[in-house]
């Protein structure tokens, strides 16, 4: 009798550690409820429990992806789902140009290419409030948009990108074990273009040089607000189609907790 408890526990260990493992490639992020910097006057928004990747997808890991579907590879992409910029650091429809590295988070990439590329992961892009809720974390802290330094530090890229030019996992991890959300590109998001900015920051801009100055962001009232704005302000800018040098992304997943 004894041993046969004894099995019955040991397979419901073995069962809920294979329902709760991480994913390979991913960290699980614990949901709360947060008052976002910027954009949304103040109001309360709730992130549910989810998955996210560690790294941004690399040019490798898409090199892999437009191989097993390649109506995503250069010369075969439909033109309404991608601008003429799509995968213009390519050599060809497989192959990276030489000052490409493959470990490098891939860039110009539309938001409907990055949503397939999620999707077939079995994972999505994730929303801006999921993607914000990440980003508000130092090395240490879970919300560390107090500290003048964090906030310092983002704007310091914000004002001099580094573009796509380095390669993943270069900057420390932070406090969910997460890297380069800040200082290598920006990121797509599944609702880019759910927070809208209103009055002289939708300014028509060059999509590659203006988005990327800190002088878009003189409207701001704290360092709080100016790095989220920023952000914000892009995201607000863009359009499904576009592909650009300085934006890549990462996929996410849901998390079905079992009650």
């Amino acid at each position: 009798m004894k041993n046969h408890a004894f099995r019955i526990l040991l397979a419901l260990f073995v069962f809920q550690t294979f329902v709760f493992a991480q994913s390979k490639g991913m960290v699980s992020i614990k949901g709360n409820r947060y008052v976002p910097l910027y954009g949304r006057d103040s109001t309360v928004v709730e992130v549910k429990d989810f998955e996210t990747d560690i790294y941004p997808v690399t040019n490798a890991e898409y090199i892999s992806f437009v191989k097993k579907y390649p109506k995503w590879q250069k010369s075969k992409a439909i033109k309404l789902f991608v601008d003429a910029s799509y995968l213009t650091n390519w050599k060809n429809d497989l192959e990276l140009k030489d000052s490409e590295k493959p470990n490098s988070p891939v860039t110009y990439v539309s938001w409907f290419a990055a949503k397939d590329y999620c999707e077939c992961q079995g994972k999505r892009l994730p929303t801006v409030d999921e993607w914000e809720y990440v980003a508000m974390a130092d090395e240490t802290t879970k919300d560390a948009r107090i500290k003048p330094s964090y906030n310092e530090q983002i704007l310091a890229w914000y004002e001099a990108p580094r573009s796509n030019e380095n390669r993943i996992g270069m900057h420390p991890k932070n406090a969910w074990g997460v890297y380069d959300l800040h200082g290598l590109v920006w990121e797509w998001t599944l609702d880019f273009n759910s927070v809208l900015i209103t009055g002289e920051s939708r300014k028509d801009v060059d999509k590659d040089s203006s988005l990327f100055c800190g002088s878009g962001s003189v409207n701001a009232t704290d360092l709080m607000n100016y790095a989220a704005f920023m952000r914000y302000a892009i995201r607000g800018s863009l359009k499904a189609k576009y592909s650009m040098k300085n934006l890549g992304f990462r996929c996410v997943k849901d998390i079905n907790n079992l009650k």
